[in-house]
């Protein structure tokens, strides 16, 4: 599957969860518990489309803190890592989009 795809749509109704290179604590926002893994990926730009999400997912091709996850609704919590091709983020609920 290609890793390819546009911009996350509708960015500003997400959160911003950052590669470690890029974490600023300047932004928080609050009561924020989870992020789901299929618009994580949304939103890292690792695909363009949820549906690209869900069969990247369901082919085993995410690891989330070290393991296949197969399930596009994985709650995602803040200091998770995704690993996809090779490429690791680590989640964080407190920066913004």
């Amino acid at each position: 599957m290609s890793l390819k795809g546009g911009p996350a749509s509708r960015v500003e109704d997400f959160l911003l969860l950052c590669h470690p290179s890029q974490y600023s604590s300047n932004n928080a926002m609050a009561n924020i518990d989870y992020i789901k893994l299929d618009q994580f990926l949304k939103q890292m730009q690792v695909v363009g489309t949820g549906g690209q999400a869900k069969l990247m997912i369901q082919d085993g091709e995410v690891n989330v803190n070290g393991e296949v996850e197969t399930r596009r609704g994985r709650k995602l919590v803040t200091g998770d890592r995704v690993e996809v091709d090779g490429q690791t983020w680590v989640v964080d609920l407190s920066q913004l989009g």
